[in-house]
């Protein structure tokens, strides 16, 4: 029969292998139940009868059994002498199949005796179809020549997991023994690295699922240093029976692919940390955090000092330059200290391969610490128990300003030549994000000092109000913004309270925010109303956008483009009267601002605010109120409610909770306002962050004077007595004369071109301010009068004898003031 299947990859097994006994004349003496089902004949039929009779062509005499029985003569099976003769021969045929068929086989013959005298000769022929032989053949010789190559590891193990059979390159490292026969992985590995493998073999040899692709690191007892990375793949053997005999392994030394893959993710994961800040500091500590202890044990970044500030460094590579130490991984903070101070040596000579060369320095442990030729680097010998260290410097446009070094300790690899070659090229990469980093904090440098230097003081005080401001630039990778705030003194003891928020970051926005600050205190000079102010302003910026796209891209000296497209402004715009004690605002698309009225409750002001400035063609609504004494009103911009930790209403309940908790009320405001501001986080706002706080004051009735006079230039006269009794009663008569004066030149003007009644009105605050109001629209105009003229000079003797002055119109038609600076006292 055929070979079962448990045996059909086995030809000669010893059981269920045809086989057939003949004697030295070739005739057919047994015939074993196998060979009846391999050529379905059976044992009576074939017994008997010349082996000759099954060859498919009887007469052909080659490679049939039957001829080389015949050629043996008189000694049969005994055929040849010696050793040939006793171990047999192999040859194929083709024999008669019982179903009328032919069955083409392999056979081997086994002499069953020497051929002595007397004994008759005999010979086992067994057999198998000549395509299991091949087949088997072939299993053979792939067997035997995979135990033979190089390139990859082969192991057996049987069922304890003990080697049977290996090859010559099980695993080229140093420390494996030669003999490897019975022996476990843990007899000459490192106890967990065999645990690993052996775990995985276990499995296989339990489950019967092959292992594929399985990466573990594997170090000898004798030198563990580094180690080599190996792939393991296993599956399992059986006997015929099923039963697991062992394991086969393959093992296959991946270290220098694993190596490279590695050197190439470092290199990755380096550059994404190069881009991930615009901050000098940031940039390196991201990087050290990369490198340690991914490539070595310790990282450091030393830096120039003038990088930090955004200035060049210098350029002379021969001098030694002072470096500062900014960022540090993997190492005690006592032993690699951030801020210390070393030198950076003149590099090694560089060349068109490599521009900035670096530093390998290897066997720390074995070289002096004197100096000599052989003498270990101050910069290598930074880290105790350093085996091997190298550093490359950081270099862009030609000039060194800063070092990257690297240490490796313990049982770590030493550093090689492609690991120096990976940190240099990782040390030029660095160079260009730190420059770049630098060349913008520079700029951003530059656009703090022009932000503030617009602002005004960040504390004031007023008749109507004490103010207090605050600013926080955005940080390093979001830019400076283009927040700002004002308080602006008004005629009559007002005071206008601004805040506004320019679009985008960097010097452009700076820029247009010192555009807009100025138009603002320009109109607000022209004493507009809050929501006119804003149309004109909103005016200046539809303008300026225009102007922006108009010009031509390549002029050099084009103008400053407004950041955002034209709605790239909020502003806020609010005034107040102390002696009203009223505030009138408007709003371009600007936050509300918050009250804190003076029983510590919060409210935001309901008003409708407008689009932002340079939308163009919307009109804005003013909103009045009225503020109690001692109210704190909070204008803010958007960057203190829009953190990125939820809406703006969430932002807006946050904001009104830290206004209470400050204590607006009963503190200086000028200490209030970092309060309400703590917590967040100093250098990582991503926008800027604005807080104006003014604590409403109001001008009592006794610091206050009225009249109302008659269109009659007789009451010129009464007027000026009504002014002097007043200042007497306020103890300013110093200030008599000049008032005297200016309530005549103004009184008189107004009875003469508007005619009607007139107001007079004097307010004693930091200030005396006298004004008088009439129904005229017509604005007054000092001139030059000739030498001929008789009148023309009254405005000019006004503005002489005044500290400022100036009109405003109002709704039942114009006030002329001006203001006296009040007597030391």
């Amino acid at each position: 029969m055929r070979a079962s299947e448990s045996n059909q990859d086995c030809p000669f097994a010893v059981t269920d292998t045809a086989a057939a006994l003949l004697d030295d004349a070739g005739t057919v003496l047994a015939w074993t139940p196998a060979a009846e089902a391999l050529l379905e004949r059976r044992s009576a039929d074939v017994c008997g009868r010349p082996a000759r009779d099954l060859l498919a062509d009887a007469d052909s005499d080659s490679g049939g059994w039957e001829a080389v029985l015949a050629q043996r003569g008189r000694s049969g099976c005994a055929g040849r002498e010696g050793r040939e003769g006793l171990e047999g021969w192999e040859g194929r045929a083709t024999l008669r199949h019982g179903s009328g068929g032919e069955l083409e086989i392999g056979f081997r013959v086994i002499p069953l005796n020497d051929g002595a005298p007397g004994k008759a000769a005999r010979c086992l022929v067994i057999g198998a179809p000549l395509e299991l032989v091949s087949r088997w053949r072939q299993d053979h010789a792939f067997t035997q020549e995979l135990f033979l190559q190089g390139r990859v590891g082969l192991a057996v193990f049987d069922r304890d997991l003990r080697l049977l059979r290996t090859n010559t390159h099980l695993l080229p490292y140093t420390g494996v023994p030669v003999e490897l026969y019975g022996r476990r992985l843990a007899d000459f590995l490192w106890a967990e690295d065999a645990r690993t493998i052996e775990v995985r073999l276990r499995e296989v040899l339990d489950s019967g699922t092959p292992l594929i692709g399985f990466n573990t690191t594997v170090r000898t007892l004798d030198d563990p240093r580094g180690g080599r990375i190996v792939t393991v793949q296993a599956f399992r053997l059986q006997e015929p029976d099923d039963r697991p005999m062992g394991v086969a392994a393959v093992f296959t030394d991946v270290t220098e692919h694993e190596r490279s893959r590695g050197r190439l993710d470092l290199l990755y994961r380096a550059t994404g940390a190069l881009g991930g800040s615009l901050s000098v500091l940031r940039t390196v500590e991201d990087l050290v955090k990369v490198l340690a202890p991914t490539f070595g044990d310790c990282a450091a970044v030393d830096l120039a000092e003038t990088v930090l500030t955004g200035g060049e460094p210098t350029a002379d590579e021969h001098l030694p330059l002072p470096l500062i130490r900014m960022a540090v991984a993997g190492a005690e903070p006592e032993v690699l200290r951030t801020g210390t101070t070393t030198r950076f040596a003149a590099p090694p000579s560089a060349s068109a391969e490599r521009p900035c060369p670096g530093e390998l320095v290897t066997g720390l442990g074995e070289r002096p610490a004197e100096s000599g030729d052989d003498a270990v680097p101050e910069w290598a010998g930074a880290v105790p128990g350093a085996h091997s260290a190298m550093t490359a410097p950081l270099c862009a446009r030609g000039t060194r300003f800063g070092r990257l070094t690297l240490w490796r300790t313990g049982d770590s690899a030493p550093l090689e030549e492609d690991d120096l070659a990976l940190l240099e090229e990782i040390a030029a990469r660095a160079a260009v994000a730190v420059d770049n980093a630098r060349r913008y904090t520079k700029e951003r440098r530059t656009a703090v000092g022009l932000q503030r230097s617009l602002l005004p003081p960040a504390t004031s005080e007023k008749p109507a109000v004490e103010a207090a401001g605050l600013y926080l630039p955005a940080d390093a990778d979001s830019g400076v913004g283009g927040d700002w705030f004002d308080v602006i003194p008004l005629s009559s003891a007002r005071v206008a309270l601004v805040v506004g928020d320019v679009a985008g970051h960097g010097l452009h926005a700076t820029a247009m925010m010192g555009r807009l600050r100025s138009a603002v205190r320009a109109m607000a000079d022209l004493e507009l109303e809050p929501e006119e102010l804003l149309a004109h302003v909103d005016d200046m910026v539809v303008q300026v956008a225009s102007e922006a796209e108009s010009e031509d891209p390549d002029d050099g000296d084009a103008g400053i483009a407004l950041p955002g497209g034209p709605a790239g402004a909020t502003c806020l715009y609010a005034v107040y009267d102390p002696v009203t004690r009223t505030c009138v605002m408007a709003s371009a698309g600007h936050p509300p601002p918050a009250v804190v009225g003076p029983d510590g409750t919060v409210e935001y002001v309901e008003l409708s605010p407008g689009p932002p400035l340079g939308v163009g063609g919307w009109p804005f609504e003013p909103v009045e109120l009225d503020l109690l004494p001692g109210s704190v009103i909070a204008l803010y911009t958007d960057g203190l409610i829009e953190r990125g930790e939820g809406d703006v209403d969430e932002g807006m309940r946050d904001l009104a909770e830290r206004l209470q908790r400050s204590d607006v009320l009963g503190r200086p405001l000028r200490q209030a306002r970092h309060d309400i501001v703590e917590g967040l986080p100093p250098g990582r706002l991503r926008d800027d962050v604005t807080l104006l706080l003014a604590r409403t004051r109001v001008v009592d009735t006794g610091s206050l004077a009225t009249w109302l006079l008659d269109a009659d230039p007789a009451v010129v006269a009464d007027a000026r007595h009504l002014v002097l009794a007043q200042l007497t009663a306020w103890d300013l008569d110093e200030l008599s004369f000049s008032t005297e004066l200016i309530v005549s030149e103004l009184v008189t003007n107004a009875i003469r071109h508007a005619g009607g009644p007139v107001r007079l009105r004097l307010i004693r605050a930091d200030t005396l301010t006298c004004e008088v109001s009439d129904s005229s629209n017509t604005q007054p105009r000092m001139r030059r009068a000739r030498s001929s003229e008789e009148g023309g000079r009254g405005l000019y003797i006004v503005a002489q004898l005044s500290h400022r002055w100036g009109s405003r119109y109002t709704m039942g038609g114009k006030t002329v003031w001006s203001e006296q600076n009040l007597p030391l006292t």
